[in-house]
């Protein structure tokens, strides 16, 4: 079997149950999870912790699901669909990771130590798969735990990120707002 099959070639590809322009907003939502669940690769790779290592395969495990779900036609169930128990692991890991780094009111600049960086770019890929989805769910029927699954995903990334700065014993960046300068606002 080769790799490539030159059913794409005129702009189209396959769902589990018809064909789609590239461009369709269900597969921007699937692609847009696919993309995310690369740069969570890139972390695992460069996460030293185990532990937190095998829980972000767990989730890229999740999001196979969940982009499983999104590239099949709202004609037809897809073969997997992610389970409600998923997100409430996720609800118990941010929980844990409060516990030992507790969440900041102010706003944090992404960045402190390079995996921390990298996990908040996760983070922001994630807050786009999140806004794909609901373009989608605009269109098309979404089942609503792949949204809310996404929206607490983001969060377990930013309480990862400062779990993990905060074991590497990296401060946090914070923005500041509006300071005074020499008695000017910037």
């Amino acid at each position: 079997m080769r790799l490539y099959t030159k059913r794409g070639d005129n702009g189209m590809t396959d769902l589990m149950g018809g064909r789609v322009r590239k461009n369709h907003p269900r597969v921007e939502a699937y692609g847009t999870i696919d993309e995310l669940n690369s740069v969570l690769g890139m972390v695992r790779t460069v996460l030293a912790d185990k532990r937190l290592a095998r829980m972000v395969e767990r989730v890229q495990r999740d999001l196979f699901v969940i982009g499983a779900e999104l590239a099949t036609s709202p004609k037809l169930q897809p073969p997997m669909k992610l389970s409600r128990a998923r997100l409430k692991a996720l609800e118990r890991q941010i929980d844990a990771f409060q516990r030992e780094a507790l969440t900041l009111r102010l706003f944090v600049l992404p960045g402190g130590s390079p995996v921390a960086a990298l996990v908040h770019f996760a983070r922001t890929v994630c807050r786009r798969a999140e806004r794909c989805v609901v373009a989608l769910s605009e269109r098309e029927p979404v089942r609503p735990l792949v949204l809310q699954y996404l929206n607490r995903l983001s969060d377990w990334l930013f309480a990862l990120a400062l779990v993990i700065n905060k074991r590497a014993q990296v401060e946090e960046t914070l923005w500041e707002g509006r300071r005074k300068r020499s008695g000017k606002a910037c």
